[in-house]
């Protein structure tokens, strides 16, 4: 005997947004009348933070903030314990995408180095003793709804490289002479969007080998008491190949990728935010790069 279940919504993007329904139906496939003492379905949001490795020995306070907590959890009966008939069976639901209380927010689906927002629906089939209970889970993704930006939010961001500028700089004698002007269209994207701008090489001593952008995601873990931070590469993306002619201006363009980023984030135990490295790989393989803090909307 072959008993097989599945959930399936009623949105193909999986994209809800809180106060809103989720619905589709459980489908159950079976090739012949089988027994069950019930069908549930439930909701799952989760927030789990997970400490880096250079996060050891540190207070307990960060510990203690770094369990993962829920952020929605409800449970429906689909169906009554009796018999499945013998084929396909569609069994309809639908659950509120409602926050559990006033101090619970439901925050955006992300999946991140040490962060990670998830929700999900798990539907358990009960059986007998003698058989094992089906199971059955699908994520789905929830978003906030779009706001409007505000006129100061929407300004370019002028920027001008050269040595002088940069920071954290170890070896600063391969550094050649070089300058480079550009802007960024703002410094606050809607995630619908994407991050442009331009770049231009307006004078360098040495050939340059790449000019790449980089977006990073800096996640903090922890409370007051004691923290940790840590940035990592989400997408490198070229957009200047070779020995790129001086005075020309050069597009920046990113796509924000969907599961990897999500907007700006800062809850009570951690927060989740981005930058924007500028990087110049010279021709003897040395690189500079130059950070800019950007925010993400839903707009």
């Amino acid at each position: 005997m072959s008993l097989t279940l599945d959930i399936q919504l009623k949105r193909h993007s999986k994209i809800y947004h809180p106060g809103e329904s989720v619905s589709g139906v459980v489908v159950v496939e079976s090739r012949s009348e089988t027994r069950h003492d019930g069908i549930t379905l439930t909701m799952d949001g989760v927030a789990s933070i997970q400490l880096s490795p250079k996060s050891a020995g540190l207070i307990e306070s960060i510990v203690n903030s770094s369990k993962p907590f829920s952020l929605i959890n409800q449970s429906v009966e689909v169906a009554k314990s009796g018999r499945v008939p013998a084929g396909k069976t569609e069994i309809p639901f639908e659950l509120p995408l409602i926050q559990r209380s006033s101090s619970k927010t439901l925050h955006e689906t992300y999946h991140g180095a040490y962060i990670m927002i998830h929700y999900s629906l798990r539907c358990e089939l009960k059986r007998s003793l003698l058989a094992k209970d089906v199971n059955k889970s699908q994520e789905f993704i929830v978003e906030h709804r779009s706001g409007k930006l505000a006129k100061d939010e929407m300004q370019q961001v002028p920027f001008e490289i050269r040595p002088e500028t940069l920071q954290n700089v170890r070896d600063r004698a391969r550094i050649p002479q070089f300058l480079v002007r550009g802007h960024l269209d703002s410094a606050v994207f809607p995630l619908s969007r994407p991050l442009t701008g331009e770049l231009t090489v307006c004078e360098c001593e040495r050939g340059i080998s790449s000019i790449e952008l980089q977006l990073v995601r800096v996640e903090t873990c922890g409370s007051v008491e004691g923290h940790t931070r840590e940035a990592s590469e989400i997408q490198n993306i070229q957009i200047g190949e070779g020995d790129v002619c001086r005075g020309v201006a050069l597009p920046v363009y990113m796509v924000f990728p969907r599961l990897f980023t999500c907007a700006t984030t800062v809850a009570p135990s951690f927060k989740i935010e981005f930058e924007l490295n500028i990087v110049i790989i010279f021709d003897n393989d040395h690189l500079v790069a130059e950070t800019f803090p950007i925010k993400l909307v839903r707009c």
